[in-house]
């Protein structure tokens, strides 16, 4: 098979990930009434794309496995997943909304650099709230630990967190500037991108690109200089 058309197989493959992934995000949240359905969910979308792109030898899913998988996850991250869902998202609100009340109210010179202060937490928030869920699918870890681990990620691999926010605002105008794809692909497609880029750019141990798939011609040239 020659290389372009591997390259096609391999997008088509990714595309089918996605699509069946994001019904079973909508499914699985229906079936814990939304409320409860909806972080066991979100957590089983980032294990189910972490297993994938763990899995070097054979990234060739059938629907069937990505869908068990799926579910076993979602079923093993159920309590966890709802205990740490709702106080990140009540965070998150409580931040959007004096971001938005800073910049209706205005009062003299202080309200940029409060307005500037709070955007910058919002960005670093969202970055840790979503990279929290990473974490937690990498590490059997306790709940501290893996916010600490998360937090020091978040500080620590900068070029990370910037190919994140590049890839999260791409999506963003993407869904903006086609709403098909938003419906069609929903959570999926961006979650997918946060694991592959923590995946490639993150070094997290048991989910390090440079270390699942080392490139040949680099390890020649280390073994040479060794």
């Amino acid at each position: 098979m020659s290389r372009v058309a591997q390259m096609y197989e391999f997008a088509c493959r990714v595309i089918l990930l996605a699509l069946v992934v994001h019904i079973a995000f909508l499914v699985f949240s229906l079936a814990g009434l939304v409320i409860l359905g909806v972080f066991p969910a979100f957590s089983a979308t980032i294990a189910t794309y972490r297993a994938w792109v763990r899995d070097v030898k054979d990234r060739r899913w059938s629907v069937k496995q990505t869908w068990k998988l799926f579910f076993r996850f979602w079923k093993e991250d159920f309590v966890w997943a709802n205990i740490l869902g709702y106080p990140l998202t009540l965070i998150a609100v409580f931040l959007f909304v004096d971001y938005m009340l800073a910049n209706n109210n205005y009062l003299g010179a202080p309200t940029y650099a409060v307005s500037g202060i709070l955007l910058l937490l919002n960005v670093v928030y969202l970055l840790f709230a979503t990279l929290v869920w990473v974490v937690r699918a990498n590490f059997d870890e306790d709940f501290f630990w893996i916010l600490k681990q998360t937090l020091t990620l978040v500080i620590v691999r900068p070029l990370c967190s910037l190919m994140l926010i590049i890839a999260l605002l791409l999506v963003l105008f993407s869904y903006a500037r086609w709403p098909g794809l938003a419906l069609a692909f929903g959570v999926s497609v961006p979650l997918f991108a946060v694991v592959v880029i923590v995946y490639s750019f993150a070094r997290l141990p048991g989910m390090d690109i440079h270390v699942l798939e080392p490139n040949p011609k680099l390890a020649k040239k280390n073994h040479m200089h060794s």
